[in-house]
C-alpha cells in the first residue's frame, strides 16, 4: 500500500504521540522531600545517625516493672502542637495520634522539599497515607469530634484540609504494605495528571497498654526475646513500633524544571496479591517474584543491575526464607556470580512500623544513597539454615558498606508485604547529578528570616536553626538565608537578623531563643491584611541608584540588566552610565526627563523581581505617574519590550515640549485647590492629589506661582517642585498625538494582578489594557490619594515602596488618617541605594 504526504504526515503525528505517552507513562517520580518521626528518631538527621551508628531502638514499655514488654515507641506522640494545626484541644483529645502523626510529617516533609505550604493551597496536591487497622473511640462522654477523630479515611483527609489542596486525597489499608501500596497509587496519578505533586507515606502506632503488649507476644508471630532478627539463625518474629514517614513527589521533569532538589528517583513500581496460597496470611514465593518482576518491567531495570534490596524482612522463621528465595530467583538473571544482590531491613532497628514499613524502608534507602553508604542490617551473627546462601545471589549487609556514586546507576529495590497478602515493591534510583551551583555573591550582610505561630514557637524555632547552623558548617551562610526566606511558610509571629558571619547568625539566634533582640534585628507580629506594592513617581531619582543591589543579588541585577537592554534601543545614551555617572553632570542628566522616567521603571521593576525572588509578593499595586508604569508591568499589562518603548517614549517627548512650567504643592483640600485654579483652567492644572490635605497644581509658571502664593498667604503650606516640566496639565497636549502613536504600537493584555488607577483612583478594568488609557494617563491628575483609599478598602495593611527613595511611604497615612495605623515600608535608602526595611517587611 503506497501512502500519500498527508497520510505520512498522520501516521508521524501519531507515532509522537504514541511516544510521547510512552514516556508519560514510564517517567520517573522525583523524591524532592521527605519526613519521618520513629522510635528514637525525631526527623531524617536523627534516623541516619540511628542506622550509621548500628543503633536499636526497641525499648521496654513498661521498664522494670514486671515482664518486659519489648517495642519501638515514639516518645513525642503526645507532644503537638494544636495551635499551630488551628485545632480546639477537644478536638485533639478526641483524634487518633496517627492524624496528629501524618499532619507533622506532612508539613516537615514540605519544608524539606522547600515548598511554602501556603503555595499549594487551591492546587491539585495528592494526598495518599497507608494506615492500617481502626482507631478506638477516646474514653468519656461521646463527643462531636468522634467520628472524624477515629475515621482511617480523615488520617488523610486531615492533610488536605488543613493544607487546603484540591488534588486526591486517600487513606490505604493493605496492612503492613499499605505505605508503599499508598506510594505506587501516588506515582501512578502523578504519571496521569490527576494531581502536580503528591504527598505519600504511612503510619503506623502501637497501643499503650500493658495488655495490648502482652496479646501481641500471645499472638506467636512476635519476637520473644524482644529483637528482630532478619535473615539470622535465632529470628523468632517481629516486634512492633509506632512510625510515621512521608515523602513529596513531583514528576522527575517537573522537579528539574521547579529546581527542586531531588533526593532520588522512583524508577517503577507494581503490587499484586498472594492469591489462594496457603493460608491467609501465608507469604507467596511466586507472588512476590511477579511483582518484583513486573515493578522492574515497568522501570526498564534489568535485574541484574539491581545493588541492594531493602527487604520486607520481618525477622519470622517462615516469611524472610520465602523473601529470600523469590528475590533471589528474580536476581539471578544476567549477574555474574561475584557481584550478589545486597539486602538488608531496617526492621533489625526499628521493628516492625505497621502500614509505615514500606516508606520507613524506602526513606532508609534514600539515606543510604545520599549517604554512598549502606548501614549494616544489625542482630545478624548467624545465617539463617533455612535460607540457601550458596545457591541464591544475595548477601546481607552484615558490616556497614560504602556505596559511592561511579557513573553508573544505583538501583535499589524496596518490598512491603501485607498480612492481607497484597505485595509491593518499588525500584528506587540515585538522584541525577544536580548542576554545578553557580557562587553566590559575597555581600557585607545577609538577612535571616524565621517565623512561629506563636512567640514561644519562634523562640524554639531560633534553638533549633542555631544548633543547625553551628553543626553544619559547610552551609554557606547565604544559603542558608535564601532558603529561610523562599521556602519556608512565613507564620504570624517573625524575627529578621542582619548578619555578616555565621558566628554572628549563631549568637543572634542563641539570643533569640532565649526571647532577646539582638543587634541588627526586627521582630514583630505580622499584621492581618493584604499587601500593597506603591512603586515612586519622578523626582525620586539618585543618581548611582541600584548600582550596590546589582553588584550584591544577581537577580537585581539580570532583571536591571534586561531592562536596560530593552530601554538602550530607544535611548541615546546607554542607560546604565547615565545612572551610575559621577558628579554634577551625571546629577543633571538623570534629571532630563529622558531619562529619569527610563531609570525609574528599570530599578522599580528591579526591585519587583529581587522582593519576588525572596518570596514576596503584592496583593495588589499602585503607581505614581510613571510608577503606574512599572505596576502595570508587573501586573503583566505588556512585555519588557513594549512597556521599554511607551516608557522611553513617554519621557523623550515630554523633554521635548518647551520648558517655563511649573508644579506647586499646597496643603489644602481639593475641593478648595479646586476652585482657585477654576479660574485659570488653561493656564494651571490639578496635577496630582496626594493626601486630604496635598495638592499639586502645574501649568504656567506664572499662573501656578500666584494661585500658591494665594494659599501661602493664608497659611497655607506651599512649595514649589523641582521639575524640569509641568507634568499633568495642559503643557502636556503637545505630544499627546505623537504619544498616542507609539501608544498604538504596543501590545496590551488585562492585568493579572489588581491594579488601581491613577486616573480614577479606583481598582482598574480593562481600560488598562488600551492605548487611550496611557495617553489619558499623560495628562489627568494623579489621584493618588483616592488610590490609597482604594487599596484600604480591598484589605491592604501593609505598604510596600518600590523606589530609589522614599516619597510615597510618608504620604499614606495621612491619606488613611491616624486610626488605620498601617505598616508603611520604604525599600531603597537614597544614599546607598539598599534595601533599608526588608527586615520589617519579612
Amino acid at each position: 500500500m503506497t501512502f500519500g504526504r498527508e497520510e505520512l504526515l498522520a501516521i508521524e503525528k501519531l507515532k509522537r504521540r504514541v511516544r510521547q505517552l510512552e514516556s508519560e507513562r514510564s517517567e520517573p517520580i522525583a523524591i524532592v522531600g521527605a519526613a519521618c518521626r520513629l522510635p528514637g528518631c525525631e526527623d531524617l538527621a536523627q534516623l541516619w545517625q540511628l542506622l550509621d551508628r548500628g543503633g536499636d531502638a526497641i525499648t521496654d514499655l513498661h521498664g522494670s516493672a514486671g515482664a518486659p514488654v519489648w517495642c519501638g515507641y515514639i516518645d513525642s506522640l503526645e507532644s503537638f502542637d494544636a495551635e499551630f494545626f488551628r485545632m480546639s484541644p477537644r478536638e485533639v483529645v478526641r483524634m487518633d495520634a496517627r492524624q496528629r502523626l501524618v499532619l507533622e510529617a506532612s508539613w516537615e516533609a514540605l519544608e524539606h522539599a522547600g515548598i511554602p505550604a501556603p503555595a499549594l493551597e487551591g492546587a491539585r496536591v495528592g494526598v495518599y497515607v497507608g494506615a492500617s487497622g481502626i482507631s478506638a473511640l477516646a474514653d468519656g462522654d461521646a463527643g462531636a469530634h468522634d467520628i472524624t477523630g477515629t475515621l482511617a479515611a480523615v488520617i488523610a483527609g486531615r492533610v488536605s484540609y488543613f493544607l487546603g489542596l484540591r488534588g486526591p486525597c486517600m487513606s490505604i489499608d493493605t496492612a503492613c504494605s499499605s505505605s508503599l501500596v499508598a506510594l505506587h497509587v501516588a506515582c501512578k496519578a502523578l504519571r496521569t495528571g490527576e494531581c502536580s505533586v503528591a504527598l505519600a507515606g504511612g503510619v503506623g502506632v502501637l497501643g499503650r497498654s500493658r495488655r495490648e503488649g502482652e496479646s501481641w507476644l500471645a499472638v506467636g508471630h512476635f519476637a520473644q526475646g524482644g529483637r528482630c532478627r532478619p535473615f539470622d539463625a535465632a529470628a523468632d518474629g517481629i516486634v512492633g513500633s509506632d512510625g510515621v514517614a512521608m515523602v513529596v513527589l513531583k514528576r522527575l521533569s517537573a522537579a528539574v524544571h521547579d529546581g527542586d532538589h531531588i533526593l532520588a528517583l522512583i524508577r517503577g513500581s507494581a503490587i499484586n496479591h498472594d492469591g489462594r496460597a496457603q493460608g491467609l496470611t501465608v507469604p507467596s514465593g511466586i507472588a512476590q517474584e511477579d511483582v518484583i518482576r513486573r515493578a522492574l518491567a515497568e522501570a526498564r531495570v534489568e535485574p541484574h543491575s539491581v545493588e541492594y534490596i531493602e527487604c520486607h524482612g520481618t525477622g519470622t522463621p517462615l516469611g524472610d526464607p520465602i523473601e529470600v528465595q523469590a528475590l533471589g530467583a528474580v536476581l539471578a538473571e544476567g549477574r555474574e556470580a561475584d557481584r550478589p544482590a545486597w539486602i538488608g531491613s531496617i526492621k533489625s532497628n526499628l521493628g516492625h512500623t505497621d502500614a509505615a514499613a514500606g516508606i520507613v524502608g524506602l526513606t532508609k534507602v534514600v539515606l543510604a544513597l545520599m549517604h554512598e553508604r549502606i548501614p549494616r542490617n544489625i542482630h545478624f551473627d548467624t545465617p539463617s539454615p533455612h535460607i540457601a546462601w550458596d545457591e541464591l545471589p544475595v548477601t546481607v549487609v552484615a558490616q556497614d558498606m560504602p556505596w559511592p556514586r561511579n557513573g553508573v546507576r544505583r538501583i535499589a529495590g524496596v518490598s512491603s508485604f501485607g498480612i492481607s497478602g497484597t505485595n509491593a515493591h518499588v525500584v528506587i534510583e540515585e538522584a541525577p547529578v544536580a548542576p554545578a551551583a553557580q557562587p553566590a555573591a559575597e555581600r557585607a550582610a545577609e538577612l535571616v528570616v524565621i517565623s512561629g505561630r506563636t512567640a514561644a514557637a519562634l523562640e524554639a524555632t531560633a534553638g533549633r536553626l542555631q544548633r543547625h547552623v553551628a553543626e553544619h558548617a559547610e552551609q554557606a551562610l547565604g544559603d542558608v538565608a535564601y532558603s529561610l526566606a523562599t521556602s519556608r511558610t512565613h507564620h504570624e509571629h517573625r524575627v529578621a537578623l542582619a548578619v555578616g558571619t555565621r558566628e554572628e547568625l549563631v549568637a543572634a539566634l542563641a539570643a533569640v531563643s532565649r526571647g532577646e533582640r539582638p543587634a541588627g534585628s526586627a521582630r514583630g507580629q505580622v499584621t492581618r491584611g493584604k499587601t500593597a506594592w506603591l512603586f515612586s513617581g519622578q523626582g525620586s531619582q539618585v543618581v548611582g541608584m541600584g548600582r550596590e543591589l546589582a553588584e550584591a543579588w544577581p537577580v537585581f541585577g539580570a532583571a536591571l540588566d534586561a531592562a536596560t537592554d530593552a530601554l538602550d534601543a530607544h535611548l541615546e545614551l546607554p542607560l546604565r552610565t547615565v545612572m551610575w555617572g559621577e558628579g554634577t553632570a551625571a546629577a543633571n542628566l538623570l534629571s532630563q526627563t529622558a531619562y529619569t522616567q527610563p531609570a525609574l521603571f528599570a530599578v522599580e521593576i528591579a526591585l519587583a523581581a529581587l522582593w519576588q525572588s525572596w518570596g514576596v509578593e503584592p496583593d495588589v499595586m499602585l503607581g505614581h505617574s510613571i510608577g503606574e508604569l512599572s505596576a502595570a508591568y508587573v501586573a503583566g499589562v505588556f512585555s519588557l519590550e513594549d512597556a521599554a518603548r511607551l516608557v522611553a517614549a513617554r519621557g523623550r517627548l515630554m523633554q521635548a515640549l518647551p520648558g517655563g512650567g511649573a508644579m506647586w504643592s499646597i496643603g489644602a483640600a481639593e475641593s478648595e485647590v479646586a476652585a482657585a485654579v477654576a479660574g485659570d483652567a488653561d493656564a494651571v492644572s490639578i496635577g496630582a492629589i496626594n493626601g486630604p490635605a496635598s495638592v499639586v497644581i502645574s501649568g504656567d509658571e506664572d499662573a501656578v506661582a500666584r494661585i500658591a502664593g494665594q494659599f501661602a498667604a493664608l497659611g497655607a503650606r506651599t512649595r514649589r517642585l523641582e521639575v524640569s516640566h509641568a507634568f499633568h496639565s495642559a503643557r502636556m497636549d503637545a505630544m499627546l498625538e505623537a504619544f498616542a502613536a507609539v501608544a498604538a504600537t504596543v501590545s496590551y493584555r488585562a492585568p493579572e494582578r489588581l491594579l488601581v488607577s491613577n486616573v480614577s483612583g479606583a481598582p482598574a478594568g480593562a481600560e488598562v489594557a488600551t492605548a487611550a488609557y496611557w495617553v489619558r494617563h499623560v495628562r489627568a491628575a494623579v489621584r493618588f490619594a483616592d488610590g490609597v483609599k482604594a487599596l484600604a478598602a480591598a484589605g491592604v495593611t501593609r505598604y510596600l515602596e518600590l523606589g530609589p527613595r522614599p516619597t510615597l511611604a510618608g504620604l499614606v497615612p495621612g491619606c488613611l488618617g491616624p486610626e488605620a495605623a498601617p505598616v508603611v515600608l520604604a525599600s531603597l535608602r537614597p544614599e546607598r541605594g539598599e534595601p533599608a526595611s526588608i527586615l520589617e517587611a519579612l
